[in-house]
This record gives C-alpha cells, structure tokens and sequence, in this order.
C-alpha cells in the first residue's frame, strides 16, 4: 500500500457527523490530509478557485444533504469539469432513499455508501474505504 499522505476533501454539514469521519480516519490511521466542506458551495469554492499550492484531492466523500447547493449538484459539476472529472467520488450519506442512489450513479458517483449508525461499523467502513481509494485503487499522478 502507499504510504505516502494522501488527501479528502470531506463535504459534510453535520458537524457530529464530521467528527465522527474524522475520528474514523484516525482510528485508521491512513495518512491523510482531510479539508472539509461544510456546504456544497464551499466544495465548489475549495475544487475551482484552489489557493496556489493546493492540489486537488485524491478522494471525495461527499454527503448529498446539503446547504447551499446540494450534494448532487456539487457530482454534476465536478464530472462537468475537465480538471475533477475523474477524481473518485464517494457518496458517504444517511440517504437510503432509491432516487437518491440511482441520482448519484447517474452523474458518476464512483460508490455509494449509506452511513452505519453504529460507530465500530462505521468506524469498519471508513476504514476499508480508506484501504480501497488511497491504497489499492490506482488513479493518475
């Protein structure tokens, strides 16, 4: 596996449910750098109009709630963009909702994942997806 520090962009405007994320990535302790966006404006702002020096990430987790500009829209717009077109896009959402999943599919979500309630199973889950799109999964420099 690479070990080297990979980075997420984390989209999520539950802040109970950020720290839950965050801790599940400390409990694995993959090496990542984790931005997090609390809307889907934010998500736009931190993809398109990146500081000089800040590279995209090599993971979104992207949950489809949100304020400002939904979780959909935002998966529209970066399979719109030439430069986030390809970058791996993880649905990580308490949406169970059939629409919802055919929705995220359809515009190119790369998996879609509803949340556990149960933090260990949780915790499991962040852990694989970890291993999967930093470690195993294998996308261009």
């Amino acid at each position: 596996m690479d070990l080297r520090p990979r980075s997420i962009l984390l989209i999520e405007d539950n802040s109970d449910d950020e720290q839950l994320t965050m801790r599940a990535m400390r409990m694995n302790e993959f090496p990542t750098i984790v931005r997090v966006a609390h809307d889907g404006a934010e998500a736009l702002e931190i993809l398109f109009e990146l500081a000089p020096g800040v590279g995209l990430p090599d993971l979104i987790l992207l949950d489809i709630k949100l304020p400002k500009i939904s979780g959909i829209e935002v998966l529209q717009r970066i399979r719109d963009h030439e430069s986030t077109r390809y970058l791996p896009v993880v649905v990580l959402t308490s949406s169970d909702e059939d629409k919802d999943i055919v929705d995220c599919y359809r515009f190119g979500c790369n998996s879609y994942i509803r949340k556990p309630v149960d933090f260990e199973e949780f915790a499991e889950c962040v852990g694989q997806l970890g291993l999967y799109w930093l470690g195993i999964n294998r996308t261009t420099a």
